[in-house]
Order: C-alpha cells, then structure tokens, then sequence
C-alpha cells in the first residue's frame, strides 16, 4: 500500500456512503438491541456487546489499516490486551521487552500470574539473545517498539522469524507509531494491539483499544473473548475514533516534525544528560526504524542533568501539560518514575532505564517556536532553583 493510498483510506477506508439517506459519516446507532425479524432465524446484529454497525465499521477500518483481515475494538488499550493474553492457558509463558508500559507489566504480574500464565524481560532488541530466551513454554513474544518510555527499537521481522521457528506468536503493540507509519503484520507479527485512546483518536476525547490480526483461528477465539467478557467499545466512541482516524496522517506528519526538531535541539544542551527518539542517527536503534517505519513519531524522553530542580521543571511549564496519556493534538510532559511506571518496583525500572530523572515529552501540534520557548522556560526555572537549593 503507497503513502497516497494508505492517505485515502484513512477518510473512506471501510465505511461506504449510506444507502438510505446518503450520510457521508457513519451514523452512531445508538442502541442496545435489535428487532428480531423471523424467530429462530439469524441476523447480523441481536445484541450490542456481540456486534453494533457503528463499531463494525471501525473494526474493518483497523483491520484494513494495519493490512490484516479481522479487526475487533475494546473500551481500551488495556481491555484489549488483556483479550490477546487471554489466548494463553496455564504454563505458557509470554516473553517481554525489557521497556514496557506499566500497565501492562501490572496486569501480568497482579493477574494472569495467579492463572499460571507466567512472564520473563528479555532484550528483544538483541535477536541473538531473543533465540537463546526461548523455552518449551513460550508462547509468545509481546513487542513494544519503539517502547515506553525509553523508545527502544526491535526488529520485528527478526523477531517473529525467530518467535515461529519455536511456535510462538508475536503481539506487537503499534500504539506509538500507529498503521500510518508501521504495520508490524506486514513484517511478521500475528497480533496487532493499540491503546487508540493516543494516536489513532488524538484528540484526548476516547478511551479505547483495538486488535487486528491475520489468522481465522485466532480471529474467532479474539471474537468470543470479545463478546463472552463484554469489554467492547460503544457506539458513540467507535463514531469518535473514526473521526480520529481521518485526520491521523497530517497530525502525525506535524507531531513528529515538531518532535524530531525538538529531540535535535536537545541534544548536547546543557542541562540535558540523554535523549531517548528513534528519528535521531545517534540512536542504537535508528537504522533498525527506518528499515520498519516510515516516521519516528511524535514521542521522546530525556534524562535531566543533576542541578536542575525535576518539580520546578514541570511546574515552569506553560504549554505542556503534566500528565499521563500521550498522541493528542495538546502537548504533554510525563515523569514515568511518579506515573505511568510507578506500580513498578524501583528496581524493575532500574533495570528497563527508567531512572528518576527520565522526562518523557508527547508533543502534539502547536507551533514549534512556542513549544521549544516553553522548554527553555522550564529549563531556566529548573537551574535556578537547583542552584538556589546548592
């Protein structure tokens, strides 16, 4: 699929022009069930948590998207993994990156380690130390890349050539990059997962997640999990995300932009120990990135230099905002130590690079000036009160 047609799909995509009254958008039908015509005679649509034609079409349009065959939306990232691990029975075990949002390393420790579902870290980035991780249990390999927060790349083709040659699958989570810029399918993965709360609804207005996925098999049993736990996404937000959806190019184009400007800039500055961004070529993972993705997306971290005051920091700040989603249209500072990685021990996100100096930046798309004045005013504030404190 080209650039110009992926392009286009965004705005029609799966949903055809209504043929009773002609609507352009997709209407929202908001109801719970339907009149059954016949007794005993099947219909597409009964019942709303087995099917709605508002989400029907978002589903298709996903699966399309991310060039798979069945697509299936959740009320969230998080009810939409949880799906996927659901495929898993006792005594299997699910190999992860060593960087890994929080929420998902809580819902494998709390939860399915008390069904006998188990977990490991693993270096995905290193195929070689992947191979040798591998053990008659694994069942699958779950894939952020890049990851959150310290964005680091695997190569997805070497790890699902690898994932099958021992009967694995691999789930890889596209959040961060979305279909627009990398379609892990494509490169070998069976399981796609997105929290579209972030890029693909980008407006900070829905909370949702969705699955694509290739195989009918695999299709069919994501479809009952789908419907037997009721976790689906409603009517209205399903109308939302495709809205979203429409405009997830030119807002990704300018979001990454104004990131890789922003990473560039930080680079080599005082006060600024690291840069985490996959668009930079000092990078470890940057050659890896542009053979998989076409962008970089609109997310980077940074470690702040000693001497600089981390509350100050973020309290300086005028237009980024302190807080904990990210891929919206409004730019956003997180400190994943405090938030989105603080239900993990101190010594796990020692050992995933999350120290407690790690800012992570969602920039969205207000204009560069404003947003690089906003940075330097938290720096500034920052050292001065850090030299106050010395």
């Amino acid at each position: 699929m080209t650039k110009d047609e992926f392009e286009t799909m965004l705005v029609h995509g799966a949903f055809e022009i209504d043929q009773n009254k002609g609507a352009l958008t997709m209407p929202i039908y908001q109801t719970v069930t339907y009149r059954q015509a016949q007794l005993g005679v099947e219909q597409q649509f009964d019942y709303s948590r087995a099917g709605n034609p508002t989400r029907l079409i978002l589903e298709r349009q996903i699966a399309l998207l991310e060039e798979g065959c069945f697509g299936y939306a959740f009320a969230s990232g998080m009810a939409a993994i949880t799906a996927v691990f659901f495929l898993f029975e006792k005594g299997d075990e699910i190999l992860i990156p060593c960087d890994l949002y929080g929420g998902s390393i809580r819902l494998l420790d709390s939860y399915f380690k008390k069904f006998g579902f188990d977990w490991r870290v693993v270096d995905t980035t290193d195929p070689a130390e992947l191979e040798a991780d591998f053990s008659e249990k694994t069942k699958a390999v779950l894939l952020e890349t890049p990851t959150n927060p310290t964005l680091q790349v695997s190569d997805i083709a070497a790890v699902a050539q690898i994932a099958h040659r021992h009967n694995a699958l691999v789930i890889a989570d596209n959040t961060f990059l979305s279909p627009y810029y990398q379609r892990p399918l494509a490169l070998g993965a069976d399981i796609v997962v997105h929290s579209a709360t972030k890029y693909l609804g980008g407006h900070n207005d829905v909370l949702a997640g969705l699955v694509a996925l290739r195989d009918a098999d695999i299709a069919e049993r994501i479809s009952m999990i789908q419907k037997s736990s009721g976790g689906v996404l409603g009517p209205f937000d399903s109308y939302l995300l495709l809205r979203g959806i429409k405009t997830l190019a030119v807002r990704m184009d300018r979001e990454t932009e104004n990131a890789t400007a922003i990473a560039r800039w930080l680079e080599g500055r005082p006060g600024v120990d690291k840069v985490f961004y996959p668009g930079l070529e000092s990078s470890r993972g940057y050659a890896i990135q542009a053979k998989q993705a076409s962008g970089a997306g609109g997310l980077l971290s940074f470690e702040l230099s000693e001497g600089y005051s981390l509350p100050v920091f973020f309290a300086a700040m005028r237009i980024i905002t302190l807080a904990e989603s990210l891929g919206s249209v409004e730019s956003m500072a997180c400190h994943p130590a405090t938030m989105s990685h603080a239900s993990i021990s101190p010594e796990m996100r020692a050992k995933m690079g999350i120290t407690d100096r790690l800012i992570r930046l969602a920039i969205g798309l207000e204009s560069l000036a404003s947003l690089k004045e906003d940075i330097e005013r938290a720096f500034a504030a920052a050292r001065a009160a850090g030299e106050n404190v010395s």
